[in-house]
């Protein structure tokens, strides 16, 4: 074959300090990322991430190196884990691998990260009803996007994941490029194939562990994994909930719409082939004035057809309600206020709810969310959504309410045992393709759930790939369950009745004391092990007024200590809802900008063994809950954290606080 046109003399390529032309993701080996939650390390430079986006595209990458494909690249790729799908299971498996340490390829088939949540569906991502939000990488995106996202940009939320993914140092990005074959050796899976037609390239991807994050299941399928389509009947599982609908029927996708009111009338016309809709089709559904700068969920359609071959029928029809729904609001004569609201957006993605459902050692089910899960000592995720089961109709289930909401009796713990293939070793699973019936998934397929449940895959991920062993292995071993249950507690992921038991935590021996405290807490409470707490709960945090010089907490050891990293949870206002959202009612639940709770202006200092301090850390304009504060290891008798100025509240509030060496 022809080789490549020579590239300008002057490009980026060959501009940039470091850009090799690397065709193989293997030669470029890194230390774990400190450029994380933490932001000790200050702004990642270009020059870190150009050469990472040029090995993506290698100068030696040639076209006929596939036989099919004559006019495409072929480019290889060696990483420790292949992640395959990049909405928020996606995004959260490939960062927590990331950080931990694993080289890992993210792909993608759009050119925004976020899938349901990202500005071309503009679902709003929730999670648990049960008094605290989840914590760990969802928590981190989440304040991150109130800090700098007070308007509710939905293109700034999408900026915000790609930013959290690109500046990780040990991770590839590959957008608009799909997943569509895998070789396997014997029934694990050996390499998987992704092409980009955006850039006429084909990857070769080998690694030890896949994560399949894709929704629909794409890698999964293509390795012959086991799954499940559709309802269960009740007598398969024993579920009371299950005979709400057709068993081998689904729930629907939806396409959603914004709409913004002016100063002046804004008329519209609907195309021919919108629907024509009376008020008998909005049998409990709201359509007034409060819903209209969101949309609706609830124009749904697909659960009784394939929700993935089907998919551009279920396009038409969905963008043909919509229409029609708008016509009834503009023109219908019911809404005369409507006069001067016009649409602003409407998708063009349809939001998916339902697919394959992979089978792994357990199958979550509805008795498990009912109290059975406490069974499990495998637990690495939590889920608190109802079973929130829709009519496989959807809009067209004339006279049925758009859902049936189940609630729990508690949050519930989501087990390891379902986050990997059966029948596929080296297969990992996140998001709404888990192990689940149909009930039980009704549940877990809100998209923080989704969120938490990739952070526990993807430090999974990196555990089996830096050991050597399969998912199953991991889930064998008792003690390597604990590390990995310990390592998500660490690293701000929750896991209910779980708390620190890490060895390697000094602050575990230490004796606490503080300036003062208030509302019943107690300064040891930050040993509690636990970082989570709905709203009246102090059990588990440090409170204390904030005097005109602070408020002060100190760690002290009976004997001195080395310590190199001081980890701090601070409160965050667990109990707040706060999401990404086009809704004014979740607007007026959440606090755009910092959350009030946290703890703004702080410095650790270290007391000496001789009684002298030595500055640790000095903080400024803090909005995050996880703060890790690492420098050269100092031995110490104790560690005192002087919280200077909260973001508005009058109290401080600490969560925990851990030493390391």
């Amino acid at each position: 074959m022809d080789s490549p046109a020579p590239r300008p003399p002057l490009s980026r390529r060959h501009f940039l300090s470091g850009a090799a032309s690397l065709a193989t993701y293997s030669l470029i080996v890194r230390a774990p990322s400190t450029l994380s939650a933490q932001y000790e390390s200050g702004p990642i430079q270009r020059e870190a991430i150009a050469p990472r986006i040029d090995t993506l595209a290698p100068d030696d990458a040639r076209t006929g190196g596939v036989a099919a494909e004559p006019n495409l690249r072929r480019v290889e790729l060696d990483c420790d884990v292949l992640v395959a799908g990049g909405g928020l299971a996606g995004v959260c498996a490939a960062i927590s691998a990331a950080r931990l340490g694993s080289r890992v390829v993210l792909v993608q088939d759009r050119s925004r990260l976020g899938g349901n949540a990202s500005s071309e569906v503009r679902m709003h991502p929730m999670g648990s009803r049960y008094g605290f939000r989840e914590g760990g990488l969802i928590e981190e995106f989440s304040l991150e996007n109130a800090y700098r996202n007070e308007h509710h940009a939905w293109e700034l939320w999408d900026l915000m994941l790609y930013d959290r993914v690109v500046r990780e140092p040990n991770l590839r990005l590959l957008l608009d490029s799909s997943v569509y074959r895998v070789e396997k050796e014997g029934d694990k899976i050996r390499s998987a194939w992704v092409r980009c037609d955006k850039t006429e390239h084909l990857y070769q991807v080998k690694a030890p562990i896949y994560i399949d994050c894709t929704g629909d299941g794409r890698l999964g399928l293509e390795a012959g994994a086991e799954f499940k389509l559709g309802r269960e009947a009740s007598t398969e599982f024993g579920e009371s909930l299950a005979d709400y609908d057709k068993p081998g029927t689904t729930q629907g996708s939806s396409i959603l719409f914004t709409a913004r009111r002016h100063d002046r009338p804004m008329p519209f016309e609907a195309p021919s082939w919108a629907r024509s809709l009376s008020e008998e089709d909005f049998f409990s559904r709201n359509v007034g004035p409060e819903t209209w700068s969101y949309g609706y969920w609830w124009i749904e359609l697909g659960g009784v057809y394939d929700t993935i071959r089907d998919n551009e029928r279920l396009r038409f029809e969905l963008l043909a309600i919509v229409l029609g729904v708008w016509d009834y609001i503009k023109n219908g004569g019911k809404y005369p206020e409507s006069a001067n609201w016009a649409l602003e957006t409407v998708g063009m993605i349809p939001g998916k709810r339902e697919s394959r459902r992979f089978l792994g050692d357990t199958i979550l089910t509805q008795h498990d969310l009912e109290g059975k899960w406490k069974e499990f000592p495998d637990g690495v995720a939590f889920g608190g959504w109802p079973m929130d089961d829709h009519p496989a109709l959807g809009f067209d289930a004339k006279g049925q309410k758009p859902y049936k909401p189940i609630k729990p009796p508690t949050a519930y713990n989501i087990p390891f045992g379902s986050l990997y293939s059966r029948n596929v070793p080296n297969l990992l699973l996140a998001g709404r393709n888990i192990s689940a019936t149909h009930v039980a998934f009704s549940s877990i397929r809100v998209m923080k759930t989704c969120a938490v449940i990739g952070q526990a895959a993807g430090t999974a991920a990196q555990r089996c790939a830096a050991g050597g062993i399969l998912p199953r292995a991991l889930r064998n071993d008792p003690a390597r369950v604990k590390d990995l249950q310990q390592q998500l507690l660490k690293d701000g992921a929750l896991i209910l009745g779980l708390d620190n038991q890490d060895a390697a935590d000094h602050a575990r021996r230490a004796t606490v004391t503080a300036s003062a405290s208030s509302r019943n807490s107690a300064p040891h409470h930050i040993l509690s092990g636990q970082t989570y707490a709905t709203k009246d709960d102090v059990q588990h945090r440090w409170i204390a007024p904030l005097g005109e010089k602070g408020a002060w907490i100190q760690l002290e050891w009976i004997e001195p200590v080395t310590l190199a990293e001081i980890q701090l949870i601070h409160d965050t206002g667990l109990h707040r809802g706060l999401t990404i959202s086009a809704s004014p009612n979740e607007h007026r639940q959440a606090i755009a900008g910092p959350q009030p709770e946290v703890n703004r202006d702080y410095k650790v200092i270290g007391i000496l063994p001789d009684g002298s301090e030595r500055s640790l850390a000095a903080v400024t304009l803090n909005y995050q809950r996880l703060r890790r504060h690492r420098f050269d290891p100092v031995r110490l008798k104790a560690v005192k954290i002087l919280i200077e100025r909260t973001q508005g509240a009058p109290e401080v509030s600490l969560y925990e606080v851990r030493a390391y060496s």
